[in-house]
């Protein structure tokens, strides 16, 4: 009988954020898959979790995909975890989870803590429909993918880095207008959590007005709203509509 992954998501800040369900499987499985062992071991240490450590990380998901792959048709049951949040959102685990699907295995993954959820709910805008881009190509491409996002009719998220951000904001700007509307956040479930919220001009005076350090939510959205259909109730026109 073959054995299960689970991707398992881990705290992005606040350690009361992991669930029940996700200690017990990593009580259970029978070693865990993470991005570096000495902060997992962190992790683990804390919930009282003894289980072998294996590196899984963008340097070498290649090799080890088909090591697990045989051990989960061996009976293994595996968990696969990363640095914080849930694994294969921007992080190490798609080409894993691509593997099992492609080898009809079984694979679960446990709800839990990411930071663009909070981040698109806090903003305060639209979120009925929402596009995430996760981090914006470094360099090749980078402008070419801005273009893309900016004829999206809905409500947009990007993470991005500290270093990078006052860039980020102005290259929104040029391509988005100025009329977006921007929400930043960054320390999210952590001590130093924040959220500022405004216009694309606002949010790059903020922006340089302070260092800003932890990893950056950016939701932004360039399509007025005030009238959208979307979040307005329907009419009792509407309903009887519907009815027939």
């Amino acid at each position: 009988m073959s054995g299960i992954l689970y991707f398992v998501p881990t705290p992005i800040g606040n350690l009361e954020d992991m669930t029940f369900r996700a200690v017990r499987i990593l009580k259970e499985v029978d070693y865990i898959l993470c991005e570096d062992t000495r902060t997992s071991g962190f992790l683990l240490k804390h919930y009282e979790i003894s289980k072998p450590l294996k590196s899984y990380h963008l340097h070498n998901e290649h090799q080890t995909t088909q090591k697990v792959i045989g051990d989960l048709k061996n009976g293994q049951n595996i968990a696969i975890i990363t640095d914080a949040g849930t694994p294969g959102i921007s992080d190490p685990g798609y080409l894993l989870a691509k593997a099992v699907a492609d080898s009809d295995l079984e694979m679960q993954c446990l709800p839990g803590a990411t930071a663009f959820v909070p981040a698109l709910v806090v903003s305060g805008l639209p979120n009925n429909e929402f596009l995430f881009a996760g981090f914006l190509p470094q360099k090749k491409g980078r402008q070419t993918k801005l273009k893309q996002l900016a004829e999206e009719k809905k409500t947009i998220i990007i993470y991005e880095s500290p270093h990078k951000i006052n860039t980020a904001l102005e290259q929104i700007k040029e391509f988005f207008g100025e009329e977006t509307k921007v929400s930043l956040s960054r320390e999210i479930s952590k001590k130093f959590e924040e959220t500022k919220r405004g216009t694309i001009n606002e949010l790059i005076e903020f922006s340089k007005s302070k260092t800003l350090k932890g990893e950056i939510v950016l939701v932004l959205n360039n399509v007025a709203t005030k009238d959208d259909e979307a979040e307005k109730p329907l009419s009792k026109n509407k309903y009887k509509n519907l009815e027939n």
